[in-house]
């Protein structure tokens, strides 16, 4: 008998990729220069010249067999070294090799997080906005996601909210900043309060509550913004990071969780992993990929195009009379819908041949999501359908 859990999530299709279909198709009717696509976080620049002479040195000189071999159950030490390194230097810390484990992505990273410091019929808590897909990532270790609602006016922690979601049972707290899909870092300010609040809970409960900290998006920020390191605020950090957003590779699948020298039992969590990867599969990430991101580290691809379409989309929303906060950084911004309903207006937008993405799926109604991670000369066209949509559906109008 075939597994009913995942027959019936068949059912629940991402509507991220709902709609990244219907704008292909829609493509092959019109041409997909004329569709309007901000529905996937699919990076448009490409890698740096670095990373691709890296790989190919790396495939003429390196013994073939070596470098498509099986890497270590623990995945390469003078990777897992240099990436300590890398992170020492960036922010302060003193992680050592030890500390860090490579996996396939920030997915990977989280698959081994979450079940690092959870049992089954533990919780987890995250905050609305989050992307969809913790939720999968949560419950397919045995646990429960408690979501917290937004707080819309900033996109900052709802603490409000914390302590009704928060108990003896909560394992840990997941965080993403800049944040998937609002684009908000979240500040200093915010995660020290989050650290004492952590510190005072996991005293009270008599059991230490970890923070997962999923970044992602670290390097691309805006308006010379350094965006606060969260592993330097809370001893119990876990953080789960990929290299598909800074070096433009996310096909390749590679990133790494690094723990906290400081959390409890440090010594324990990359050994953990090893095993962990023998019971999802996530074992072995790739060994050419894992040598290849270790020289490039400190690189990133070309990152600015997103600050610029940011910049141009944010103008012409607050133009058009959209409520919305200015993203930190991503390459998503996250507006208030013209009605209530967000799943419809979208709707609406698509006869306009603009891909939006309602913010249901991201524990925010009544929003919107567009990833503008595309031409900037595709953004400027795209003003056109979006003037027409506003003001036909709404009769909003643009203010010069």
């Amino acid at each position: 008998m075939i597994a009913q859990h995942y027959k019936d999530m068949l059912g629940a299709k991402s509507v991220i990729r709902q709609i990244s279909e219907w704008s292909t198709a829609r493509g092959a009717e019109i041409g997909y220069e004329n569709v309007f696509d901000y529905s996937l976080g699919n990076p448009s620049v490409p890698a740096p010249q670095k990373f691709t002479d890296v790989c190919l040195d790396l495939l003429e000189h390196v013994d073939p067999v070596t470098l498509h071999g099986y890497t270590p159950t623990l995945t390469l030490p003078d990777v897992r070294a240099k990436v300590a390194e890398s992170l020492n230097r960036r922010f302060g810390m003193d992680y050592t090799g030890d500390h860090i484990f490579m996996t396939t992505g920030a997915a990977g990273a989280l698959a081994h997080a979450v079940r690092c410091i959870a049992v089954p019929g533990q919780n987890i808590v995250t905050f609305a906005p989050f992307f969809p897909e913790y939720k999968p990532y949560v419950e397919g270790a045995g646990l429960t996601l408690r979501v917290a609602p937004p707080r819309c006016e900033d996109f900052q922690i709802n603490f409000a909210a914390l302590d009704g979601l928060m108990d003896e049972n909560t394992a840990a707290v997941l965080i993403n900043s800049p944040n998937n899909p609002s684009g908000t870092a979240y500040s200093a300010e915010t995660l020290t309060q989050l650290a004492d609040y952590l510190k005072k809970k996991s005293t009270e409960y008599g059991h230490h509550i970890f923070l997962i900290s999923d970044e992602p998006y670290r390097e691309i920020t805006f308006g010379g913004k350094t965006i606060p390191y969260p592993a330097k605020f809370y001893d119990d950090t876990l953080t789960c990071y990929s290299f598909s957003k800074s070096l433009s590779v996310p096909g390749e699948r590679i990133g790494y969780v690094a723990a906290n020298p400081r959390c409890e039992d440090a010594a324990y969590i990359v050994p953990m992993c090893g095993q962990i990867s023998r019971g999802t599969g996530h074992n072995c990430p790739s060994g050419l990929f894992q040598r290849a991101v270790a020289e490039c580290l400190e690189e990133t691809s070309d990152l600015s195009v997103y600050e610029t379409n940011m910049e141009l989309i944010y103008d012409e929303l607050k133009a058009l009379g959209f409520t919305v906060c200015k993203p930190d950084g991503t390459f998503y911004i996250f507006p208030k819908a013209l009605e209530e309903d967000a799943k419809s207006f979208c709707q609406k937008a698509m006869k306009y041949d603009l891909a939006l993405v309602p913010g249901d799926s991201f524990g925010c109604p009544g929003y919107f999501r567009m990833a503008y991670c595309i031409e900037t000369e595709k953004v400027r066209r795209s003003f056109v359908a979006l003037e027409k949509f506003v003001s036909t559906e709404y009769g909003a109008t643009k203010q010069h």
